[in-house]
């Protein structure tokens, strides 16, 4: 096990931190990085994907499970047993030529199997499949005793481990219930909306005939065009959809593989950040008009579908020096107008979101911390440095928190203890079996720290 002294930040690259990190290859190594741990405590980390400090420890431990990357062979029921530390892009191209597919397929492949599961990641059919968690059978859990357990859904420390931020152990490996696909095409409808109005009506009248959907969102158009945006759904090609020349998966490097990425080399961070007011504002008007007002069938391979921003992996240097805020919240279905006012505040202050997904939440989900409730979902990303940019989200906070809606811990870097509090109703029951399991609290991270989870 090599041993390190290293400053970590999230992929927001805000408030990075120095912790010493130890790098597992067995489950044995683990343990004893665990039982070895010093007085600031230790988190468990993947691929560092997490925008926030979720996965940072200042003065602690962290431990990097991508060492613990094994995958076991798959079973007549789909079910199949991986290490915690495999990428969900590597899970896709052992799998699809397979004709399997991961349960959960979130917007990057660039996140592990055990950060999915502690984060709860949704994917684009939380309406029909739940966040990533609900497809999986039993998890390894390392607690602060060092002992591994077997967890099984259904009981109080799994449900507190699914979004529990790896603040009830190191998960180090997982059974997985996957998904049949009939091809690796995904068949792929787009529409343009004029306003907020248009794309909420559009994506209801769209019901979950297309079972994955999210709409991109332009922040900088205001007047009657606020809130305008594209919405894509998509669906599993079938066979006779695909193309005559077409292989049986058809995942090529630029449907996702490394060589397809657009990369910025040897790139530092441009000192203001790329995306001004203007240029930001631009770009979106570029983007929305050279979309189709409407198209369907268009033929995409899967890994372009789910993880088209994977095709961008320096994005957040162009950010600035401060990196990014990456902002997620939800609220309930019949509280659209306090989307419509976070939309208009956020077009208002003409801040350069380029990035911004709308989507559909379904019923919620067992974990105690899990973010995906039963309402409409908006992320976005903004420049870390913008002026008042921390009391402007403080006050979006306070509106979420009124409507019922909460803001996602995963990717949060900056929200205040008190919001956390009031948006995450099972926040005390967690806190309690967390206190029996690790009365030492042996698992902390800098986000735990800040609110006091």
């Amino acid at each position: 096990m090599s041993v390190d002294t290293v400053s970590l930040s999230g992929w927001g690259r805000t408030a990075p931190t120095t912790a010493v990190r130890f790098r597992p290859r067995t489950h044995e190594e683990a343990a004893a990085a665990v039982r070895g741990r010093g007085p600031r405590g230790v988190i468990a980390r993947g691929l560092g994907r997490s925008p926030g400090d979720a996965a940072q420890n200042a003065g602690g431990s962290v431990l990097d499970l991508t060492g613990l990357a094994r995958i076991g062979g798959v079973d007549a029921s789909g079910a199949l047993h991986c290490d915690a530390g495999v990428s969900l892009e590597r899970l896709l191209r052992v799998l699809l030529p397979l004709g399997w597919l991961p349960p959960v397929v979130p917007g990057t492949g660039r996140v592990t199997v055990g950060g999915a599961i502690a984060s709860d990641l949704p994917g684009l059919d939380h309406r029909r499949s739940g966040s990533f968690a609900r497809h999986v059978s039993a998890l390894e859990l390392l607690t602060a005793d060092g002992e591994v357990r077997t967890v099984l859904p259904g009981t109080a420390l799994f449900d507190a481990t699914a979004g529990g931020l790896g603040l009830t152990g190191v998960i180090l490996g997982a059974t997985l219930r996957l998904r049949r696909v009939p091809t690796a095409l995904m068949s792929v409808s787009t529409e343009r909306a004029e306003d907020l109005d248009d794309l909420l009506a559009r994506f209801t009248a769209g019901g979950d005939r297309l079972p994955y959907a999210s709409a991109w969102i332009d922040l900088t158009a205001r007047g009657r065009a606020t809130g305008r945006g594209i919405l894509t759904r998509g669906e599993h090609a079938t066979p006779d959809m695909r193309p005559a020349h077409a292989g049986r998966t058809l995942l090529s490097p630029r449907s996702g593989g490394a060589r397809g990425r657009f990369r910025l080399p040897g790139c530092p961070p441009v000192p203001g950040g790329l995306f001004g007011p203007a240029p930001a504002a631009l770009y979106n008007e570029v983007r929305y008009r050279g979309a189709p007002r409407a198209r369907t069938g268009e033929l995409r391979p899967v890994g372009a579908f789910f993880h088209a921003a994977d095709a961008y992996p320096d994005a957040n240097l162009l950010y600035g020096r401060g990196g990014l805020v990456r902002y997620r919240f939800t609220v309930g279905y019949g509280q659209e107008e306090t989307l419509h006012r976070v939309v208009r505040r956020i077009a208002g202050r003409r801040g350069p979101a380029v990035r911004a997904v709308l989507q559909r939440f379904g019923a919620a989900d067992p974990g105690g911390l899990s973010f995906a409730a039963p309402g409409w979902s908006l992320a976005l990303d903004l420049p870390a440095a913008l002026p008042g940019l921390a009391r402007f989200l403080d006050d979006v906070d306070e509106e979420v928190a009124a409507a019922g809606g909460r803001v996602c811990l995963a990717k949060d870097s900056r929200m205040r203890p008190e919001a956390a509090a009031a948006m995450y109703p099972g926040l005390a029951g967690f806190q309690e079996l967390r206190a029996r399991l690790d009365p030492t609290e042996a698992f902390r991270s800098d986000l735990s720290r800040r609110l006091g989870l």
